[in-house]
């Protein structure tokens, strides 16, 4: 399954839209404008001796794309049995990477003037987010793309 969710943004009017997805429990957004497509992982090349939060490689459509298992990136519990394993493609300058997700959820409607984040947010939330919005169903965190994939920063493993 692959989905160009671009294509969607055009049910948001302004544009200011998230890419919904569920993490152990916990719901996260991606702005829709980073979003390559969505797809489930069939097969996955392990790297030895890499980080912890890189799950493998993966062959899409001809491209390699670095899988980053998001469980583990954030420091959030393993997941209790390994099923289809669904991953939301981003691109950052000519690289491709697949978060590991449990699932995707929605393409949501982010409202600027709701966007704050807690001074309290601990680590590695506050270094990952860009924003805690509140919404009717719970609360989103809006995570900050950059810095989830600089892998050269340490890992929340």
């Amino acid at each position: 399954m692959s989905e160009r969710a671009p294509d969607l943004a055009a049910a948001i009017p302004d544009g200011s839209a998230l890419v919904t997805m569920s993490v152990a429990g916990q719901r996260f957004g991606i702005p829709i404008e980073r979003v390559r497509d969505v797809f489930t992982i069939t097969e996955m090349t392990p790297v030895p001796l890499s980080r912890p939060d890189v799950a493998g490689l993966l062959n899409m459509r001809g491209r390699i794309v670095t899988a980053i298992d998001l469980r583990r990136r954030l420091g959030l519990p393993e997941a209790a049995a390994a099923s289809a394993r669904t991953a939301v493609g981003i691109e950052v300058e000519g690289d491709s990477f697949g978060l590991i997700v449990d699932r995707v959820d929605e393409i949501a409607a982010a409202d600027p003037t709701l966007a704050d984040k807690p001074a309290h947010l601990g680590q590695p939330w506050a270094s990952l987010s860009r924003a805690v919005h509140r919404r009717p169903d719970g609360i989103l965190i809006e995570l900050d793309v950059d810095a989830v994939l600089a892998l050269d920063s340490p890992s929340h493993a």
